[in-house]
């Protein structure tokens, strides 16, 4: 069989396989792109990016031969050749018959993590809650959260592979706690593996993508209300003025809450400087300060509605308090908290 071109765009003499071998890519070239390219064929199950010298060689796998053959065949026969960022990509049949580079990754610790997560309603779980998961073990970096073929999943970036190891070790099979997911969520479960990333390109704060490190970050369009505010909440309910200190109303008290318990619950967003309880009309309130108006939206967007005790027990009623800085002088029934 003549020879296409000194570059042909299909290898003949190679036997079919599930293994699609894709070359002159655009450089970092993404694995949503590649899925775009495959997905009118059938269902890809695994992909490898940026391989070759250049980076602009990648492989796709499908879950049947067929698929890939299917892929195969109708570029041979189409006038108009695959394509990806206008540039033509040529395709043959890989000499593997299953992607194994990205497995044997994951097994390599490293201080970002791979996270899916199962369940009916995982498409539900927000950003803030994975981050109140994850900060747990220590300071996370960053947070991307993206929907593949393997379902819900995201990226979360830690300081080390040690905070990381110890993150995956603890959550890796684990049901994300109930209190954390509203009433009409079903149970999530996490299922985690090591991330061949090191450092998450985060250019936006938004509902998909969360940098901690960096305050200064710009806010998507998504993630702005009507009125110009910076909404990261997923009700799309309009925002009251913000403060760095919430008023937290707990009601259905079955159980006992302390200042150790609130402090234990709010300083996963960040460090809370001070806390004060008090009764009243009959209920408990209390008062948490933050060092920053950031990091309070942070956990009044994850933490409202939600209860302390599995059972609806301690339910949180979380608002925006006129107050910027605590100044107790006065000792109540309870004692003020200082962090320090």
């Amino acid at each position: 069989m003549a020879s296409v071109s000194s570059q042909p765009q299909f290898r003949y003499t190679q036997p079919p396989s599930k293994v699609l071998h894709l070359r002159n890519l655009p450089w970092e070239c993404t694995e949503e792109e590649l899925i775009e390219l495959g997905k009118p064929f059938g269902k890809i199950v695994n992909t490898k990016c940026n391989v070759g010298a250049n980076r602009n060689q990648a492989f796709i796998e499908f879950a049947d031969l067929n698929q890939a053959i299917a892929m195969i065949s109708y570029y041979a026969s189409s006038s108009e050749p695959a394509q990806v960022r206008g540039k033509t990509v040529y395709l043959q049949y890989s000499n593997r018959q299953e992607i194994v580079n990205n497995k044997t990754t994951a097994d390599v610790a490293g201080n970002v993590l791979l996270v899916t997560i199962e369940g009916q309603d995982a498409r539900l779980v927000s950003i803030d809650v994975l981050h109140l998961v994850f900060s747990a073990f220590g300071f996370v970096h960053k947070i991307t959260t993206f929907e593949k073929t393997a379902g819900f999943q995201a990226l979360v970036q830690f300081s080390d592979a040690e905070t990381a190891t110890s993150a995956k070790g603890a959550l890796d099979g684990r049901i994300i706690p109930r209190y954390l997911l509203s009433e009409n969520i079903s149970p999530c479960t996490l299922r985690i593996t090591y991330s061949a990333h090191t450092d998450l390109s985060v250019k936006f704060q938004s509902h998909r993508s969360r940098d901690y490190t960096n305050p200064y970050l710009p806010v998507a369009p998504s993630a702005i209300d009507g009125s110009g505010q910076f909404n990261l909440g997923l009700d799309g309910k309009k925002l009251e003025p913000e403060s760095n200190v919430l008023l937290a109303s707990i009601e259905n008290m079955q159980y006992a809450v302390t200042l150790d318990v609130l402090h234990m619950v709010f300083s996963a967003f960040g460090p809370v400087q001070k806390i004060a309880m008090f009764d009243k009309n009959g209920g408990l309130q209390a008062l948490i300060q933050y060092p920053d108006v950031q990091t309070a939206v942070l956990a009044k967007d994850t933490l409202e509605g939600h209860c302390i005790y599995d059972g609806g027990f301690c339910k949180l009623h979380l608002s925006y308090s006129r107050h910027t800085d605590l100044s107790i002088k006065v000792f109540g029934k309870y004692n003020l908290l200082i962090v320090i």
